[in-house]
């Protein structure tokens, strides 16, 4: 499981919110560039439909004072909010406006654009097409000093790239971070490095990163980072041999993900327990923490999601039950 687009996606979340008959009445005296702004506290907040609401009345008003910044950016932005909602054939019109509007020479809104349309690439597995426009979107946005979006756009290339790309790119971003002191983005920065180096088999620098990793969600994460953050740093010392650390902070995360209600890592927890009591030659824990991790996974939707992975997890019960 690869857990690097999780992180970035859920670093920034706050409460959701919702605007009502107040927000609404206050919109006529808001300029595009504070909808925007009030649009994107509520997309950071997970309030995809509200975000795409206002999104869609600063487009009307941009257009009206004729900013093309604001307009660009709002277009691309009404477009983002249709993809993360997987409505991304509703948000293709949207984008094609943004690119007509879209001019380099306005930094706000074309870098807005290059992101929203390398994560459209993304999505429509244009791996090597999305890598390249995170790439100029990064060079674009340090040279104009928009630190936030030029780590947002390394961090991109660190899910979109190679390997290779992706610690160099996972590593810029965390310099980026650290220049602009845009502390926040430390989190899932330093998990993307650490998914990558587990995948190229390097679990010591895997573990070293989840460490910085979880450091930093502790402290400017939401209960929900801390919670997976706990849970990769758990699963990266089980993987590494370390058992009693892996153990102390993955004991836990059954109670706190039953209070919080987290299905998926609710699951993803009994089955790292799972292995925990089959490196201790406990089968019968082992089948006991796997039968629920099997559970809780398919009411997560694994098999949907994941059907290779939730087939390999079914036969891992079968064998260890006919034990």
């Amino acid at each position: 499981m690869k857990f690097a687009c999780l992180f970035g996606f859920v670093a920034l979340m706050l409460c959701t919110s919702s605007s009502g008959p107040a927000v609404g009445a206050e919109r006529n005296a808001m300029t595009p560039s504070e909808m925007i702004s009030q649009a994107d506290s509520l997309f950071k907040a997970r309030g995809y439909d509200d975000s795409r609401v206002l999104y869609i009345s600063a487009v009307a008003e941009a257009e009206k004072i004729g900013s093309i910044s604001d307009l660009t950016e709002a277009l691309a932005m009404v477009a983002r909010a249709y993809l993360i909602t997987d409505r991304k054939e509703e948000g293709r019109p949207w984008l094609a406006k943004a690119q007509s509007s879209a001019n380099a020479s306005e930094p706000l809104g074309w870098s807005r654009y290059l992101g929203v349309r390398g994560r459209f690439e993304w999505q429509d597995k244009k791996l090597d097409t999305a890598t390249a426009t995170f790439k100029e979107m990064y060079r674009y946005c340090s040279e104009h000093k928009l630190h936030e979006r030029a780590i947002d756009a390394a961090h991109m290339v660190a899910i979109t790239g190679d390997y290779d790309s992706q610690i160099e790119w996972g590593l810029k971003g965390v310099a980026e971070a650290e220049a602009g002191k845009v502390t926040s983005w430390l989190g899932p920065l330093w998990n993307n490095l650490g998914a990558t180096y587990e995948e190229m088999g390097k679990l010591r620098e895997s573990l070293d990163a989840y460490i910085k990793a979880r450091e930093y969600h502790w402290k400017y994460g939401d209960e929900k980072n801390r919670l997976i953050a706990d849970w990769a740093l758990g699963h990266s010392h089980r993987i590494n041999g370390n058992r009693d650390e892996a153990l102390k902070l993955l004991g836990p995360l059954v109670d706190w993900c039953q209070r919080v209600n987290d299905v998926e890592f609710l699951g993803w927890t009994h089955k790292e327990l799972g292995e925990l009591s089959l490196s201790d030659a406990d089968s019968t824990s082992a089948l006991q923490h796997f039968t629920l991790a099997e559970s809780k996974l398919k009411e997560a939707g694994m098999p949907e999601w994941s059907p290779d992975d939730y087939r390999k997890l079914v036969e891992h019960i079968s064998a260890l039950s006919h034990k």
